[in-house]
């Protein structure tokens, strides 16, 4: 029971104050001047404003509240090394039990570092666990918050103090951790293919332990070097970067007998590889209505360096105008095909026949080019079936279809083989999956014996309109017609020709998106998307190894022609390699070199300013036998809330009102007595 008294007038202040002032003067003056019946008059007044106040006397009826503790436990990746997992599971169960005894605390469970998305799984983020525990608390009733974790948190607050209740820390782990890591200091985001990039990395380990250890370097899986590094000190290494696109470069150290993990003893960067301009070089045999197609399209990248020659006056053709009258240039033959070949990395044969232009000798240096790595597309006309075909030249060695002499002249839909429908050059090619397909037709084709290579595309009859193949190191592609042009005229319709040039001349390239062949993984947040390209039916399941050494088989289910995907959720940040046949595959989940690895021995030091500032207590849950848990003491106020083997949770005083009765004091007949009684005191006085 709560006793109060309250007021609750029959008039308002300012009325009382009026009514009642100028009797008060009255009364005061008779009982200062000493007249007769003073004191009756005063105590009559007090009724009387005792019964216009009206109080009352409330009895309330409360039910205390409960204080609040913050049970956070640290579920992140770090403690799941050694027996930590097991020490948390231990340390929860007993501090519930505990907890139970006190009727006065309500408990909150929170778990903090088993999010699904990678960046909440990058750090140990309990502060912010603890102040969504807390959200919808008022200050009074916090009685405190304990937190089992490896003491290795990411998120404390500046100014601790602000929290407003005691924060206990129990530290899982052992005394004495020993463990080694590396980790980069400057990695480039951004690189040049095939030049190199600088960077610096640092071997670190507890204990002061100096000394040199070996820095294994890899970069997409493949092994680069050894380097020696000294422990503690900034190393630099240099690394050509290889490929345009993504590129992971890892550094490894070996274990060392009673290391704490070596799950930190990787570091990995991620370095985009950007290509430098492409140089290509494209003759036209001569004028035609397609020759600005291949043109057109090759400057309007700005990828590409395009050397662009046509032949305008043949060497045979003689009209009687001196050569130094001319506005033409020379074909600079021997610079280009002798002295710079190797600088292009693409050449484009578009309508071009062998006129004595090129010495014949110089077709044995363009299809060496071609071996030693180089590509070449030929662009088909009706030359290429004549006597002056580039195939009666020692050219024919690198191509992949001798002509018959044929010349097909009529109208035609290029469609895709079967080959063409997985390969990535035609692959879901714009208007390619209808029948007829939806673009315009093409009026000529040149006829081939035997081709070699793939035969992506096709014309009446099946025969082959597009070919690819692999020579020695380099790659041939073959445009069978020389019909393009319609679709980049727009002629009933037009057609895909910008994808579809586009794609070839990447493929010749080397484009790794290109690949036919080719195994891709990325990381989604905690999901690893991988994607597979084949020319198979079926190139079976990805094996997926983790960061921690485990194996997962992963489904690979077909997307499109070629194409087949699979998933996995995973639980673990770091580095996964995924294998499928002989192709494997690197893919980092969550940011590189996250913070929850960059230091893993459990530690009560970071803890320690946070709990001093709360009024809390930092201490080991390892003991002489297993876990050792500490007493829980309830304490009011601004009392000590720790001691040598107990903590201390703050209760509240707030409580829920129920129910009040109300007793008023000058209610009924009482209260019209008591005035009555009074006042006939005065006058009783009066008339004696």
């Amino acid at each position: 029971m709560n006793w109060s008294i309250a007021f609750e007038p029959l008039l308002p202040w300012m009325w009382l104050a009026i009514i009642l002032f100028p009797i008060a003067l009255l009364a005061l003056a008779g009982l200062w001047l000493r007249q007769r019946g003073s004191l009756l008059r005063l105590a009559a007044l007090a009724a009387l404003a005792a019964a216009i106040i009206n109080p009352v006397f409330l009895d309330e009826e409360r039910d205390p509240l409960k204080s609040v503790v913050a049970l956070v436990v640290d579920r992140s990746q770090s403690q799941e090394i050694g027996d930590r997992t097991s020490q948390t599971d231990q340390a929860l169960a007993g501090m519930q039990e505990r907890l139970a005894r006190f009727k006065q605390f309500e408990v909150r469970v929170v778990e903090a570092g088993k999010a699904n998305s990678a960046d909440d799984r990058t750090e140990t983020r309990l502060f912010g666990a603890l102040e969504g525990a807390f959200r919808d608390v008022p200050p009074s009733r916090m009685g405190g918050a304990l937190m089992i974790t490896d003491g290795q948190v990411h998120d404390i607050p500046k100014d601790a103090s602000g929290i407003g209740a005691p924060v206990h820390a129990l530290i899982t782990g052992h005394e004495g951790e020993m463990d080694r890591r590396i980790r980069f200091e400057n990695a480039p985001r951004f690189g040049i293919v095939g030049k190199p990039v600088d960077m610096t990395y640092r071997v670190l380990a507890t204990g002061g332990e100096t000394g040199m250890v070996d820095v294994h370097v890899s970069i997409n899986g493949h092994p680069l070097s050894v380097e020696r590094a000294e422990i503690g000190r900034e190393m630099r290494l240099s690394i050509d970067i290889p490929n345009a696109g993504r590129n992971i470069v890892e550094l490894a150290i070996a274990p060392v007998e009673g290391e704490l993990t070596d799950i930190n003893n990787r570091a990995v960067a991620l370095v985009d590889g950007i290509r430098e301009n492409l140089r290509v070089l494209l003759v036209s045999g001569e004028p035609h209505a397609g020759e600005r197609t291949w043109r057109n399209l090759l400057k309007s990248d700005a990828s590409v360096d395009l050397v662009h020659f046509t032949i305008l006056r043949p060497p045979e053709k003689q009209d009687g105008t001196p050569i130094n009258e001319l506005s033409l240039i020379a074909f600079p033959t021997r610079e280009l095909f002798v002295e710079k070949i190797h600088e292009f990395d693409l050449i484009i044969f578009d309508r071009y026949q062998h006129r004595d232009v090129l010495p014949i000798l110089y077709y044995d240096y363009i299809a060496e080019y071609v071996e030693q790595g180089g590509a070449l597309l030929i662009a088909a006309g009706p030359e290429y079936a004549g006597e002056a075909s580039i195939a009666r030249t020692p050219l024919m060695s690198a191509l992949p279809g001798l002509p018959n002499g044929q010349v097909l002249e009529q109208a035609f839909y290029p469609r895709l083989t079967e080959t063409g429908k997985r390969h990535p050059v035609t692959r879901g090619l714009e208007g390619s999956a209808f029948e007829p397909p939806h673009w315009s037709r093409w009026f000529r084709l040149i006829g081939v014996d035997q081709p070699d290579g793939m035969a992506v595309m096709k014309g009446p009859d099946d025969r082959p309109l597009l070919l690819l193949n692999r020579k020695g190191e380099g790659r041939v592609g073959m445009f069978l017609s020389d019909q393009g042009w319609l679709w980049a005229r727009g002629f009933e319709g037009g057609g895909p020709h910008v994808a579809l040039y586009r794609r070839i001349a990447h493929w010749l390239m080397k484009e790794p998106e290109l690949e036919e062949e080719r195994l891709t993984a990325d990381g989604r947040g905690m999901i690893l998307d991988i994607r597979r390209q084949s020319m198979s039916d079926d190139p079976g399941p990805a094996t997926v190894t983790t960061p921690s050494g485990k194996t997962v088989t992963v489904p690979l289910t077909p997307a499109d022609p070629g194409l087949f995907l699979g998933s996995v959720e995973t639980r673990e940040i770091g580095l996964y390699q995924v294998n499928n046949g002989d192709l494997s595959a690197l893919a980092h989940i969550g940011p590189v070199n996250a913070p929850e690895f960059a230091d893993v021995v459990s530690t009560e030091n970071v803890l320690q300013p946070a709990a001093d500032a709360t009024g809390g207590s930092v201490r080991r849950l390892e003991g002489m036998t297993g876990v050792s848990l500490p007493s829980i003491v309830p304490v009011r106020g601004q009392a000590d809330a720790s001691g040598r083997d107990w903590i201390g949770l703050r209760t509240t005083n707030d409580s829920v009102l129920k129910s009040v009765s109300r007793v008023p004091l000058f209610g009924g007949f009482f209260g019209l007595a008591l005035l009555l009684l009074a006042l006939g005191s005065m006058w009783y006085r009066e008339g004696r």
